[in-house]
């Protein structure tokens, strides 16, 4: 079984049939929303909205631990998952798509080891990254294979002064990817994601970024994040 998280714009996705709603006690409170069981094509996933199914959890108040073990204890030995974010190089367009292969969170990372020493090497699986990147090709959509995610905590934007420092060391920005993946890796759950680009950061374009002008693009893009994840469900089946 796969796990899906779907990030903005992805709440509540159509691909989904047989679909049946959970609601899974963790040991860390409450996940953003139930656990959907449903099937895509021949490919079973476990479902769950990130922000919520009304889109209500902000990046910084998303539960990432009860998310996590939410899908591993729904039966998820994988995950998968969607995020919007901004684009910090000019060559990577809102509309398009990437593929991290690596990531950089200057900020406190959640983690399962609070009360106990481990140090997990957190890593984006190699075999869902293909084929994610694979499933964009079939659909049609422009994607890089690989990129560098850097992650902020929100919920604000970041300064401009603050793109300029990250854009040396990423190309595209978000707020919840590196919590996810290094969960993931804590867990033993191969992880990788789809970033929809849906705008470009703040100082890095000539026109201003508001959070209007962000989810119009969001929305413009859901059928084209949609379409790839359905793909890609059928190549990692």
């Amino acid at each position: 079984m796969i796990g899906v998280i779907g990030g903005s714009g992805l709440a509540s996705p159509t691909l989904f049939t047989e679909r049946r709603d959970t609601f899974p006690v963790t040991p860390y409170g409450a996940p953003s929303g139930p656990v959907t069981l449903a099937r895509s094509g021949d490919t079973k996933v476990a479902f769950i909205p990130r922000h919520g199914p009304a889109h209500t959890v902000p990046p910084h108040r998303v539960n990432h631990r009860a998310n996590l073990w939410a899908l591993r204890e729904t039966g998820a030995d994988r995950v998968v998952a969607t995020s919007s974010v901004g684009s910090l190089k000019v060559p990577v367009r809102p509309g398009t798509f990437v593929v991290p292969h690596d990531y950089v969170a200057f900020w406190s990372i959640p983690t399962y080891y609070d009360a106990e020493v481990r140090h997990v090497t957190p890593v984006l699986d190699e075999e869902l990254r293909s084929g994610l990147a694979s499933a964009a090709r079939k659909a049609h959509a422009r994607a890089a294979s690989k990129g560098v995610y850097v992650q902020a905590t929100g919920p604000r934007l970041e300064t401009r002064a603050e793109i300029a420092f990250f854009k040396t060391v990423g190309d595209v920005l978000g707020m919840t990817i590196a919590s996810e993946a290094t969960l993931a890796a804590e867990l033993g759950l191969p992880y990788a994601a789809l970033c929809s680009v849906d705008n470009y950061c703040h100082g890095i374009a000539r026109s201003s970024v508001t959070w209007e002008s962000i989810a119009a693009t969001q929305r413009k893009n859901a059928a084209a994040t949609e379409a790839v994840l359905a793909a890609a469900l059928g190549v990692l089946g």
